[in-house]
């Protein structure tokens, strides 16, 4: 096999001890990590927890697949950044709540700019800069792919296998091995040993995995003349009948032709390969390439398009900004491609090298963006709270038909200072409810209604304007206590002076007591919602009345279930007034 396909920065190949020492390395990494976590995983709630188990995640992870035994101090020093980084970024995710807008994105963002820069560092970039051989990086972004699917493959086996072997022992009635299975230090710490170990076998099999690649590259290159065809009949109909039709489904067009643009991205890198000795010969093939990068380009600029249809109609925020970025991303691409082929075609470097050129220097580029995107440097919360605001007072967008609530919950709190802002405007329509999303306690079940649209009727019995006004501004804090219909029943004042009332709406109630006690952090007191026996409409007669039933007594204490309501009652149904 020739060198173009060895995926290794000069290193031999063959380490013998490489699969025990990755195993044990992952192997203590999940133990750690179970303890770190306090048991739960990645499903942690304090931000010192989630980030302690990023960095006995992620930094193991790339020590595992950087390390070599002629290669020590560097192969540590980049673990121990990229673990760092995920570290910091899982922080800000948890421990920041919804202080901050969309901290998920940020932390995918510091993902991808991590397996990125993987290749880029097992390839020596750091070293050779833009000398570095584009087979070399190539070669280590399939080869740690495939490594990382069939490893997990392996895990997935070697948890069958303890299954089976727990049901064999478990015919002799010997069930420590169920036993084991069920405590959270084992599943992490042999799921890691088991990765590695089979990481580590997959690394030392540099030739299987470089046949693989070919293999797999072989295969993804027969999609890509159906592909090319789809494409180049799709572009032509758009063409001759217009793409109004994209601009009127927005909320489908981005992501279907961000998907076509990622497909063409594969397919084209799986015929153009390492170098031309190692691209694929057949002319049809090879056409199907050329078609597919050129049509790059214009699917991510109509990607771009509707995008920005969906933003001239709805403003920015948070989620529409980082699919600006996935648009960039996916434009630059496309425009690097057709500068490739345009240069290509005229100068005696052909199209395709210097589509693998660009492919280098996009993905140094975007490892950088990525990495800028996931540090707190910009908010996108703030700068779509700006836009949003600016909107609603040029009048681009009215009052009833504003959506408050994305500011209350989506924009993180420079979404809530606006709302502050907005709650003092002199416009008492914008002001009301402003300050009603500000009340709310948690998200509107119909997210994207205007407040008008989110109408509902109250009915308060016995009638009270004051006790009104109280069971309103609950409803707008709690709003699903009241779907479409709901009746409030005044139970009485409780000795504080507050009021005791029963929310009946849809099929139960929920009984609170006004003002609403607050515990701490602000979460309303949990409330009980018994079943009614039908929905509450707008005609529905709603009343209180002391019906006697028959209880079954235990040692003078009935029991909670009546005679008369758990089985329909032997003397018939509950009396009507």
């Amino acid at each position: 096999m020739k060198e173009a396909n060895i995926p290794v920065d000069g290193a031999a190949p063959d380490w013998p001890l490489r699969p025990w020492i990755i195993a044990a390395l992952l192997g203590l990494a999940g133990l750690a990590i179970h303890f770190a976590s306090g048991g739960r995983g990645p499903d942690v709630s304090e931000g010192w927890r989630a980030a302690l188990t990023a960095l006995l995640f992620f930094g193991p992870l790339a020590l595992a697949f950087t390390l070599e035994p002629d290669r020590r101090a560097g192969p540590i020093a980049f673990a121990v950044l990229a673990g760092l980084i995920m570290a910091g970024l899982a922080w800000r995710a948890v421990s920041g709540g919804d202080q901050y807008a969309t901290p998920q994105y940020g932390f995918v963002a510091g993902l991808i700019a991590t397996a990125i820069a993987l290749p880029l560092f097992q390839a020596g970039f750091h070293r050779t800069r833009w000398d570095t051989p584009y087979p070399r990086i190539h070669g280590h972004a399939w080869s740690d792919a495939i490594s990382a699917a069939g490893a997990l493959a392996f895990t997935g086996a070697s948890w069958l296998l303890l299954l089976v072997l727990s049901e064999l022992f478990h015919l002799l009635k010997i069930d420590f091995l169920r036993d084991v299975m069920d405590e959270g230090w084992f599943g992490w710490t042999w799921s890691g040993a088991a990765f590695g170990a089979a990481l580590g076998v997959l690394r030392n099999e540099l030739g299987i995995i470089g046949t693989l690649q070919r293999v797999v590259m072989v295969v993804l290159s027969i999609l890509a003349v159906p592909l090319a065809a789809g494409l180049t009949l799709f572009l032509g109909a758009m063409i001759l009948s217009g793409p109004d039709v994209l601009w009127q489904a927005t909320r489908n067009a981005t992501p279907v032709l961000l998907m076509c643009a990622a497909g063409a991205w594969v397919l084209v890198n799986a015929i153009v390969r390492d170098d031309e000795e190692a691209a694929s010969t057949n002319r049809i093939l090879r056409v199907a390439a050329l078609v597919l990068a050129l049509a790059v380009l214009p699917l991510t600029v109509f990607a771009a398009v509707s995008l920005g249809t969906r933003i001239a109609q709805h403003g920015l925020s948070p989620e529409r900004l980082w699919g600006l970025v996935a648009i960039a991303v996916a434009c630059a691409y496309g425009l690097a491609w057709l500068v490739a082929v345009v240069r290509g075609s005229r100068g005696q470097v052909g199209w395709r090298e210097r589509l693998r050129r660009a492919n280098l220097h996009l993905a140094v580029l975007i490892s950088g963006v990525a990495l800028f995107l996931a540090l707190p440097i910009l908010d996108f919360g703030a700068i779509s709270a700006r836009q949003q605001v600016a909107r609603l007072e040029s009048g681009a967008v009215s009052a009833d038909k504003f959506d408050y609530s994305a500011l209350r919950w989506d924009f993180g709190n420079a979404g809530r200072r606006a709302l502050d802002r907005l709650a003092g405007n002199n416009d008492p329509a914008i002001a009301r409810r402003a300050g009603e999303a500000l009340r709310q306690k948690v998200r509107p079940y119909n997210v994207g209604l205007t407040a008008d649209e989110r109408a509902y009727t109250l009915r308060v019995q016995p009638a009270d304007p004051a006790l009104e006004r109280l069971v309103r501004d609950n409803i707008e804090a709690n709003p699903y206590r009241c779907v479409n219909h709901c009746v409030a029943l005044d139970l009485g004042t409780l000795p504080d002076g507050r009021r005791d009332v029963a929310i009946v709406s849809g099929g139960g109630y929920t009984r609170v007591t006004l003002p609403e006690a607050q515990l701490e952090g602000g979460t309303p007191p949990p409330m009980v919602t018994p079943p009614l026996p039908k929905p509450v409409g707008p005609r529905s007669k709603v009343e209180i009345r002391t019906i006697p039933r028959r209880y079954i007594v235990v040692d003078g204490v009935p029991l909670d279930a009546p005679l008369d309501q758990a089985s329909n009652s032997l003397e018939g149904r509950p009396p009507r007034r």
